[in-house]
């Protein structure tokens, strides 16, 4: 937000602050935060951080809305602001926030990833399946690895309460799964089994759509790779970026081939 003003860009820094409320604060952290201050028996200290979370970022960001949103953000704030710990009889008199680089924590970004990965894989065959929300479902996941598995353990237990989970079952190395609806997760494959749950001819053409996404993605991609005008003026980790993505592309490709092979022979 700060190099968008900076620029005099006003529509991509509230492009960019409305993307994180929504998107992410709202979204993700908020749905992610109810389990946890519902749950009598979560820990008090894991509350206590969560609703300070919640709080601090929520003042945070009525200060970075304010120069857009002068009158509505001054009135929440000064609601929120002794919740949150600050002092001052104004948000026009408040500092801008300044971006610390340093508390970027990448790991539980990739954690948290994942986790969103799996929530919206499980949500989006619900949806295209005509699944209700509801119903619970049995979830199995397949080529786990190692970090998966950490993943899948330590939020196992809020995968189940806001992905309406009735079990999660990871298949061993050559364990046949049942015959599934299949969405992925890098490598990891979600399945939801089909029987007495979904449409044959509602999955193949899910499976079609989404096939007919990732062939334009490889073609795209493999397009860019090939022209040599982009090649020779590319940086170095651009090109290698668009290399990963094109082999991941093909990878999902493959898998969901097989997957459509399965279910179309029955």
């Amino acid at each position: 937000m700060t190099r968008q003003l900076d620029q005099f860009r006003f529509d991509l820094a509230a492009q960019a602050l409305y993307e994180f409320i929504w998107n992410q604060y709202c979204d993700w952290y908020l749905e992610l935060s109810k389990p946890v201050l519902w749950d009598d028996n979560a820990p008090v200290e894991r509350q206590r951080g969560t609703r300070r979370t919640l709080v601090r970022v929520l003042e945070v960001a009525l200060r970075l809305a304010h120069p857009f949103m002068p009158f509505i953000t001054e009135e929440i704030w000064q609601r929120i602001a002794p919740l949150a710990g600050i002092e001052g009889k104004t948000i026009m008199l408040q500092p801008w926030p300044v971006a610390n680089e340093a508390r970027i924590d990448q790991a539980a970004e990739d954690d948290i990833e994942w986790l969103k990965g799996l929530m919206l894989g499980t949500r989006n065959i619900r949806g295209e399946m005509n699944i209700g929300p509801g119903k619970p479902l049995p979830l199995f996941l397949k080529n786990v690895g190692t970090e998966d598995q950490r993943r899948l353990t330590e939020n196992e237990a809020l995968l189940k309460k806001l992905a309406r989970l009735e079990s999660i079952t990871v298949l061993a190395t050559g364990e046949e799964a049942p015959l599934s609806a299949t969405a992925l997760v890098g490598e990891m494959e979600v399945l939801v089994p089909m029987a007495g749950l979904i449409d044959k001819g509602a999955e193949l053409a899910r499976l079609d759509k989404e096939i007919q996404r990732l062939q334009g993605e490889v073609q795209r991609v493999g397009g860019k790779l090939s022209n040599a005008g982009f090649v020779d003026k590319a940086p170095a980790e651009v090109i290698d970026k668009e290399r990963a993505k094109l082999a991941e592309a093909e990878q999902a490709l493959g898998k969901l081939a097989e997957q459509h092979a399965r279910i179309a022979s029955l």
